[in-house]
Formats: structure tokens, C-alpha cells, sequence
């Protein structure tokens, strides 16, 4: 048997496209398999839809802006000039904008565009075959190729509620096309804490939406620091937005033209219900039972290696489970690469890999949680060491002094998490996540000198406090320190 390629991927994502590319870069010779679906090959609509959001999160936040206008001394028309502006958007106009951006992304992100980067571009759908040789079956043609890589995604995992099916519903990416209409719905149920629920239950507030967002679970997002998770909450419900927390539905049903759902003991009218509780892989039509590769309803199973449980099949991003995070997929797309292409020895860490919700104010997290971290050491062991928005100059100067940096550490000053809500939040946090994957202490961040103003000047701060907390816990050190001066100050020079 002939091996065609060194990696065939099974794309159908951002991050299949993002692996082809790098395995074309590293020279290996490489074929991407693109689905069709409808008819239609997939085109980078669907993973990029995360562009939406951002595109009238944008807007939103210049609205706002514009709203406060009168507060920094511009001339409006406002009443008075200490009361803020009404601004209308036109949300139809404002998705023309999204549009254009993700359009232009596409063609950065095409298949023409891997073809002439050496990428064997294959449209098509396929399944993998065991006899004679393990190999990938695109139509009538054979992939043959030493190892295999999985990115195909995630689709919408809908839950069984009562009525849910019959009564309709919508899911994330169908929520952009229907904004695009003048006639969109104007009152929105939301399902499930994930970050593009939260997202979109505050993009929705901002433009004058009826908005009520349902969450099972016990907090408003998994792995989320709980602190956090109530300051995110009251600031949702601050721009209007109903939260119910550790709710079941128990049924749904349709009223003449209304959707109505059943909230533990409340009855909630709506317009549209939007479903974005947990995502499920993209694996239906792939055999892969023939090549003795597992799933479970939720994700493919992977080693930390990211090997599936047939060794020469590697997979990564959303279809192994976890948020849809771009920055996770990509990491994941180049540890599956490298063990798959060269010797498997590299092995996924989490532990410095951030995560965000691109709300407003930002929220951003990496590592352990304060409590993951008390379960995991002795509580005496960690220290928390917090600091608000409120004492930046930047904060104050931009309006943006809602926020709270937050770092969980070891006593011995290793860094093990950091939770940030606030301006900027997804930059300041790359800085943590840069500390902790060198495995440098937070006395390293003392080093830093920030420019002034700046958001990165609460860094200084909290090494400031991280001292003053390590002194206070110290008292033959702090007398130590008082005889020192008390000596200097009697010196006879």
C-alpha cells in the first residue's frame, strides 16, 4: 500500500483549516477533507460566526459611548449636559457591517487561499474504511496516509424538553440571519450558560430587546470563579437582562402567537427561544466504529496526547468537548500535529491556556479557580490577591473602572490561576497566562514597568499587595526590618 499523505485532516472547522495550513508549513504533504452539507461545501460562515457577536458587541459599545457623550463635555442634544443621549441602532444596517467583516475573513480563511499554500483540498464527504488498510473514503477515491486528524466540529446538542421540538426554536448561528430582518422577534428566551449565551443575552439587551436568560446548572458558566460569576450576573441583569440561575424547563408550548415556557414555578412569554445548552461532534457519518475509534454523546475520546483510541487517528478542538474557543482549538490543532506528524510526546496542559467571555466589561480566565485551587492545596497554602479597576488612572480617564483583577497563588509566590472582569480583561490576562506557562512567580511580575496610564498598571498594584500581605503574615520579619531602621536612623555618619 501507498501512503498518499502524511495527514489527512477531516475538517469542516476553523481549526481543520488552521491545521492544514500548519502541517503545509512544517512540509508535510497534507490533504483537507471539506464537507458538504445541503449540498454545499461547508464555508467558514458557521465557525466564524463568532464575528457577529463581536461586530455588534462593537457597535453597542460605541452606541453607548456616543449615549455618554455629554458626560465627558460634548456638545449634544441632550437636555442637560450631565444626562446621557438616546441612540437608536439600526440593527439590520449594523449586521450589513458583520457581514462585510465576515466575509472578508472567509476569503483570508478559503480553501483557494490553502490550495496555494500546498494544501490538497478535497470537497466532499467521506467515511473512514479498515479493509484492506485503514484509509478515508472521499467519493470514489481513497485517502491513504499515516495518520488521520479529526476537526469537525460541533453541532448544537438540543435538550429533551417537553414541546421544545414542536413549538420551535433557534440556535446561535440562526439568531444572526434573523437579525438581519426587520422583523425580528423582539422578546428572547435563552437556553444554557456557555460563553455565546452570555454573550448574546447582553448583544441583544444593548439593542433593546426583551431578553431572559435560563441556565441549569448551579452557576452562570462552568468553571467560572463564583465571584466572578455574581459580578458577571449583576451586570447583566444591571442592562436588563432577566437571569435565572439552577432552573429546569419543564415544558414548552405555543399560545396563538406566543412561545411559552415553563420556569419552575413562573410562566415566561416570549417571541424566540434560542437553544445553546452543549454542543455534540460531528462525527455521524464518519464509521468510525469500523476503525475502533470512541465517542460519547458529548465528545471523541482522546488521550492527553489527543490520540484517539485507534492510535493513528488524533483529533482536536470542539469535537473532544469544551467551549468554542478558537485560541483552545488552535492549541489543540498544534500538539495533535506534532504528535501526529513527528513522535507523540507532547502532551495538552490546560493549565495555562486561557478562556473568555467577550462581554462588556470583558471577563477572562486562566488557570485555577480560588476555590479549585483550596480543593486541590491546603487552604492556608493559597493566597488571593485582588484589585479594582476603580484605582487605575486608565480606568478613571476611559470611564471603565467596573472590574476586578483577581490572582490565586502559593504562598512560595507560584502562580496557579487568575480571574480578570474588566476593560481589557483578554489582553491583561495573556500576560498571567505567559507567567504561568514559563512557570515564573508572581514576584516576576515586579519586573514589569507599565506605561502610566495603562490598564497593565494594576499588575503593579497587585505585587504591591502580594508584599503587604507577605509582610503582615511575617512578624519576625516586619521586627527585623524596624530594629534595621531604628539602627540607620541612630548612626553617626
Amino acid at each position: 500500500m501507498t501512503i498518499d499523505y502524511d495527514v489527512v485532516i477531516i475538517g469542516g472547522s476553523l481549526a481543520g483549516r488552521y491545521a492544514a495550513l500548519t502541517a503545509s508549513q512544517l512540509r508535510a504533504k497534507v490533504a483537507l477533507v471539506e464537507p458538504i452539507t445541503n449540498g454545499a461545501f461547508t464555508k467558514v460562515n458557521a465557525p466564524l460566526e463568532f464575528i457577529y457577536h463581536h461586530a455588534l458587541n462593537h457597535t453597542s459599545n460605541l452606541s453607548k459611548q456616543i449615549g455618554d457623550a455629554a458626560l465627558f463635555g460634548f456638545h449634544t442634544s441632550c437636555a442637560s449636559t450631565l444626562e446621557k443621549c438616546k441612540i437608536s441602532v439600526d440593527t439590520p444596517q449594523t449586521m450589513l457591517y458583520a457581514h462585510s467583516i465576515v466575509s472578508n475573513l472567509q476569503e483570508q480563511n478559503s480553501l483557494a487561499v490553502l490550495a496555494a499554500q500546498g494544501v490538497d483540498v478535497i470537497v466532499g464527504n467521506g467515511q473512514f474504511q479498515s479493509s484492506p488498510h485503514l484509509s478515508f473514503a472521499v467519493d470514489t477515491r481513497l485517502l491513504h496516509a499515516r495518520t488521520y486528524l479529526l476537526a469537525t466540529g460541533s453541532s448544537p446538542a438540543i435538550p429533551e424538553i417537553e414541546g421544545l421540538q414542536k413549538t420551535g426554536f433557534l440556535t446561535i448561528p440562526q439568531v444572526w440571519q434573523s437579525l438581519s430582518s426587520s422583523t425580528s422577534p423582539k422578546q428572547w428566551v435563552i437556553l444554557g450558560g456557555v460563553p455565546q449565551s452570555i454573550e448574546l443575552a447582553q448583544t441583544l439587551a444593548r439593542f433593546g430587546y426583551d431578553v431572559t436568560l435560563i441556565i441549569e446548572h448551579p452557576n452562570l458558566v462552568p468553571n467560572i470563579d463564583s465571584e466572578m460569576a455574581q459580578l458577571l450576573c449583576s451586570l447583566l441583569e444591571a442592562e436588563g437582562v432577566r437571569v435565572f440561575i439552577k432552573t429546569s424547563i419543564t415544558h414548552v408550548r405555543r399560545i396563538e402567537d406566543k412561545k411559552w415556557l415553563q420556569v419552575g414555578d413562573k410562566a415566561i412569554e416570549t417571541d424566540e427561544i434560542v437553544v445553546a445548552t452543549a454542543q455534540q461532534p460531528n462525527i455521524q457519518s464518519l464509521n468510525l466504529a469500523a476503525v475502533d475509534v470512541k465517542w460519547n454523546q458529548r465528545r471523541l475520546l482522546v488521550n492527553e496526547k489527543l490520540q484517539t483510541t485507534n492510535p493513528r487517528i488524533w483529533a482536536c478542538g470542539d469535537v473532544i468537548g469544551g467551549f468554542e474557543l478558537a485560541n483552545i482549538a488552535n492549541y489543540e490543532a498544534r500538539i495533535a500535529l506534532q504528535n501526529a506528524l513527528f513522535f507523540p510526546r507532547l502532551k495538552v496542559n490546560y493549565r495555562h491556556i486561557p478562556w473568555a467571555v467577550f462581554t462588556n466589561p470583558m471577563f477572562a480566565q486562566v488557570g485555577l479557580t480560588e476555590a479549585q485551587a483550596k480543593h486541590q492545596y491546603s487552604p492556608d497554602e493559597v493566597m488571593v490577591l485582588q484589585q479594582f479597576f476603580k484605582t487605575l488612572f486608565a480606568a478613571q480617564i476611559q470611564d471603565e473602572t467596573t472590574g476586578l483583577c483577581k490572582l490565586i497563588v502559593l504562598r512560595n509566590g507560584e502562580i496557579l490561576g487568575a480571574s480578570i472582569l474588566g476593560a481589557q480583561a483578554t489582553e491583561l490576562i495573556n500576560v498571567i497566562a505567559m507567567a504561568i506557562a514559563q512557570t515564573r512567580k508572581v514576584n516576576s511580575l515586579a519586573d514589569l514597568a507599565p506605561l502610566c496610564p495603562s490598564f497593565s498598571e494594576i499588575f503593579e498594584q497587585i505585587i504591591q499587595t502580594w508584599k503587604q500581605q507577605k509582610l503582615n503574615g511575617n512578624i519576625a520579619w516586619q521586627d527585623c526590618l524596624e530594629s534595621f531602621f531604628q539602627f540607620r536612623r541612630n548612626w553617626n555618619f
